[in-house]
This record gives C-alpha cells, structure tokens and sequence, in this order.
C-alpha cells in the first residue's frame, strides 16, 4: 500500500506541475483570443473590412485553451457529476462505486486517445482555409498554410492530459477504499468551485 501511496503522490506532483503550466498557457490564449475577436469586430463594423484569418485562429486557440484548461477542472472536480448518490451510500460502498466510475472512465478516455491519435494523423493531409505562416521562420520563403492537425493536436494532447489525471484518480480512490487517502497529499482546486 505504501507503494501505491507513493506513486500517487508522485503522480499527483507531476500532474500538479504540468497542468499548471497548461492553465498558464490557456490564460494566454484566452487573453489572445478575445484580442483576435475584438480586432475583427473593429475590422469588419468600424473599417467594412473583415480579416480572413480571425474566426480560424480564434477556433485554433479556443480548442488548445479547452485541451490545457479541461485536465485542471477535471482533477478538481469542476466537471459536471451528480456526486449524491456515492455520498448517500455507506463510505465503502460510495468508495467502490466511485472507484468503478473511474475505471469506466479510464476505458472512454483511452478509447479517445486512440481515435484522437487518428484524426491527428489525418490532419496532416489538409491546410487551414486562412491560417498562414512565413517559411521565413525556418529558412525557406513565401507562406506556408499551417496543418489542421496542429489544430486537432489540441484535443489529442487534452485526452492525453485527461487520462494522467484519470490514472492519479483511479488510484486515489484505490487508496480510500482501504482508508489509506490520507498516505497522499490532497488535491488543491485554485479555488472553491461548488455550489449549494
């Protein structure tokens, strides 16, 4: 058991670490984001000329914003549960039952990395309608239309980031149906996300 609390409790270090700079990568985003769509809305109603480009890349940074963010809330439990039925039954039946949810949805999250591995893979045949970048970046000339698996890369690497937390989560509540929660530090949401 001590073992299992151990590598909890590394896992949960290393998942706190990553997904903290995914959140600081999603604030980023956010912030670009909205930058990109007030500048078309000053492009498109104050000068008559609407850019191309800015529907496309709000998209792109809003599918890596939810990739980064999504892990973080999940870890928290910010997703959407109904969490009263396990809270109604005795604590070690609440405590197998929640733990049986977790492996189902380990069984969904791994399915999705498979098929999200495939749709990447995929986007690497097509070129974004607008987005484009200079080949000057690396030497070459002219522009060159970003990939949409970059794009679909987002979603990839979110389910990714999912199933770590998944796993410190399955095994958390591994370690609770023995009373053994406390062998690991608990989790630290940023802040208070419930409701009454």
């Amino acid at each position: 058991m001590l073992v299992i609390a151990k590598a909890t409790a590394l896992l949960a270090a290393l998942n706190s670490a990553v997904l903290a700079v995914g959140r600081q990568i999603a604030i980023v985003l956010m912030g670009l984001m909205v930058l990109v769509i007030l500048l078309q809305v000053v492009f498109r109603y104050v000068l008559n000329d609407a850019l191309p480009w800015s529907e496309e890349a709000a998209r792109f940074m809003m599918l890596w914003m939810a990739g980064l963010a999504a892990p973080s809330a999940y870890r928290w439990g910010g997703f959407v549960a109904i969490d009263m039925v396990p809270e109604l039954l005795p604590k070690k039946v609440g405590a197998i039952l929640s733990f049986v949810l977790l492996l189902v949805a380990m069984l969904v999250l791994v399915t999705a990395v498979q098929l999200g591995w495939n749709h990447v893979n995929s986007g690497w045949l097509f070129n974004s309608s607008s987005l484009k970048i200079p080949r000057a970046i690396w030497g070459g000339e002219g522009i060159q239309r970003i990939k949409l698996a970059w794009m679909y890369l987002s979603m990839f690497v979110g389910v990714c980031l999912l199933v770590a937390v998944n796993i410190e989560l399955v095994l958390r509540a591994f370690l609770t149906l023995f009373d053994r929660e406390d062998d690991v530090p608990p989790v630290k949401p940023m802040f208070a996300m419930e409701a009454d």
